[in-house]
């Protein structure tokens, strides 16, 4: 398949709907961390995912060692480092900026393994997301710490490797394949709950948490891993990741919106500045390729 095809629309409108439910869910994550430790948060996130479908969900055809891999990376990597960062150090809408650098590091990643070059226009689109970050990191105040700006880089960092070790799997039946990997996720979070938060806490934010909190957790589960991450990969099994890593341009523009109207998250003009350069930076990513071959076309 060309590097840069277009998504048929029904997978178009099936990655829509998956960043949708990204963007918004930013909005979720931070209800339910006002009740629960974020490492706590993020280990029932996987519990639910994994009981009881893996008790209806055949097992896919891939290695044990690949299942392990997507597992740590999504589950202890991406969202172990999501929610600890979310909690208090960085605003829900601009960790939903900060976590789609993950385009960068996924497309780097897939060049370097398939020993292509960097191209221009790429190291432009790379310049202006990193010029967006430096903005968040010098203005971000209470709304982004340093801590919370790297722990939000290296999640997405981990994002952009389940993305690579998904794509390696092939096209399996993905619904299946995040619910088995879920088995890899749970004992290094939980581990890393009990070490870090401590069973105190673990204990008063389950028996403490409502109705509010456990629907939060389930959204975790079902909207956002089961339905989000399934099609994901299964769209990353079908196309290159060129192609479908930057529909993820749009969860920002989900979650920046869904914080401000839910959680009255404020927009300076140095947010919007920065959302702005990331954003730009991932459109010209995208688009680029696609305008210079109609330009070649014309000529």
């Amino acid at each position: 398949m060309p590097t840069h095809a277009p998504l048929p629309l029904r997978h178009f409108l099936l990655a829509l709907a998956v960043v949708a439910v990204w963007g918004t869910n930013f909005v979720v994550i931070r209800i339910g961390l006002n009740h629960l430790p974020p490492l706590l948060f993020a280990t029932l996130r996987f519990c639910m995912v994994l009981i009881p479908m893996v008790f209806f969900v055949k097992r896919p055809a891939v290695s044990w060692t690949n299942l392990a891999a997507y597992g740590l990376l999504i589950g202890a990597g991406q969202f172990g480092l999501l929610f600890v960062a979310m909690k208090g150090h960085i605003s829900p809408g601009l960790a939903s900026l900060i976590l789609q650098t993950q385009v960068f590091f996924t497309i780097g990643m897939a060049m370097w393994i398939s020993k292509e070059r960097i191209q221009g226009f790429q190291i432009a689109a790379l310049v202006l997301a990193v010029a967006g970050i430096v903005v968040i990191a010098a203005h971000g105040g209470g709304a982004a710490t340093p801590l919370g700006v790297a722990l939000g880089l290296l999640a997405a960092l981990s994002w952009s490797g389940g993305n690579i070790v998904a794509r390696q799997a092939g096209p399996v039946n993905m619904l299946g394949y995040v619910v088995w990997a879920s088995l890899f996720s749970i004992p290094p979070l939980f581990a890393m709950s009990l070490w870090l938060e401590g069973w105190p806490a673990i204990v008063k934010g389950v028996t403490g948490a409502g109705f509010t909190t456990w629907l939060a957790v389930a959204w975790q589960a079902v909207g956002n891993t089961m339905f989000g991450y399934a099609a994901w990969g299964w769209l990353l099994a079908r196309h290159p990741a060129a192609t479908v890593t930057p529909m993820a341009l749009l969860v920002p523009v989900f979650g920046m919106s869904a914080s401000a109207l839910l959680l009255g998250e404020g927009l300076p003009a140095w947010k919007l500045i920065a959302a702005a350069l990331v954003l730009t930076g991932l459109a010209v990513n995208m688009l680029w390729p696609k305008v210079r071959a109609r330009m070649l076309a014309a000529a």
